[in-house]
């Protein structure tokens, strides 16, 4: 099972909102949102978990498990720059 952390990180590699991994797996945000809170992840089911890693690895993500260092993700593809930004940076 990742951790909430490995999940945010994830996301983060890939310049993803919770709302664009919502979208993706077709879970609620809140699902999404309790997965990476560290105070709420055991409530998410095992199904939703695993779903949530199986699209983050078929985008490119890999789950790196704890070793002396501990958890951790990385892209697969040290090439790959994600597109867009989540965060408008214009302030209107």
């Amino acid at each position: 099972m990742v951790t909430p952390a490995q999940l945010r990180a994830a996301r983060g590699l890939l310049n993803w909102s919770v709302s664009e991994l919502s979208e993706k797996t077709g879970l609620a945000m809140n699902t999404v949102r309790k997965a990476e809170d560290v105070r709420a992840y055991k409530s998410v089911n095992k199904a939703n978990s695993q779903l949530l890693r199986s699209t983050l690895e078929a985008e490119g993500v890999a789950f790196i498990d704890a070793d002396a260092l501990g958890v951790g993700v990385r892209l697969r593809d040290p090439q790959f720059e994600p597109s867009g930004s989540r965060r408008s940076t214009s302030k209107g």
